[in-house]
């Protein structure tokens, strides 16, 4: 029986994206063979539970991880009151792009292969950022909405894209199905029996876990 490699201790990191510093909570196994970046949906932030139990399942595979805020705390405030950023994806892909680029330029050997987990509107931002950047990522996962968002992008991205909603959660389903037909790049959508957009149902996170960490183990590494 393999052991999971034991994840380093959580650091936080201040990543520097250009038009601003973000947070970020930084893990990485020993010899994991790629990092994956958490997009949060909207509303969201770094420490939500459901990406955390996410990112917990990748570590007992090996994968590193890096769950981090896409706005300032001064934007998180302003978006509270108007909701107008957290729509933003091209801010947002603008953001997780230079988020990879601050990992690629690190020495760890974890970070040169990469991929993006998105949630809600982060899967539309995150499938923007691999289009924009395709020899950069190794593969994409988007939980639940809404990669419809990433639009005329979809068709560019090259990286092998996981779409993951729950059973129950009907329109967004069709979201999902419309945008699964424009993407050209290996591709799967994975529906997960009962549930509904927040996965709340008993077991149906662990099966989000169980389908991402399956993708990303499968991707990403040399």
């Amino acid at each position: 029986m393999t052991r999971a490699r034991p994840a380093s201790a959580t650091r936080v990191v201040s990543i520097d994206v250009g038009d601003a510093v973000l947070a970020g909570d930084l893990s990485v196994p020993d010899g994991a063979p790629g990092t994956v970046v958490f997009a949060h949906g909207s509303g969201s932030s770094r420490h939500s539970p459901r990406n955390r139990q996410v990112a917990a399942a990748l570590h007992e595979a090996g994968l590193g991880t890096l769950l981090m805020d896409l706005l300032t705390d001064a934007e998180e405030g302003a978006d509270r009151r108007t909701g107008h950023l957290r729509f933003d994806i091209g801010l947002l892909a603008r953001r997780l792009a230079g988020t990879a680029r601050w990992l690629a330029d690190r020495p760890e050997p974890a970070h040169r292969s990469l991929g993006y987990f998105g949630a809600s509107t982060g899967g539309g931002a995150a499938l923007v950022a691999a289009a924009e950047h395709p020899g950069g990522i190794g593969a994409v996962v988007s939980r639940g909405r809404r990669p419809d968002l990433a639009g005329d992008a979809l068709p560019a991205v090259a990286a092998p894209t996981l779409l993951i909603v729950g059973g129950e959660d009907h329109a967004v389903l069709d979201l999902n199905r419309q945008a699964l037909e424009r993407i050209t790049a290996e591709k799967q959508l994975a529906v997960v029996p009962g549930a509904t957009h927040l996965f709340e149902e008993p077991g149906a996170l662990d099966h989000v876990a169980r389908l991402a960490t399956d993708w990303f183990s499968r991707h990403l590494g040399p």
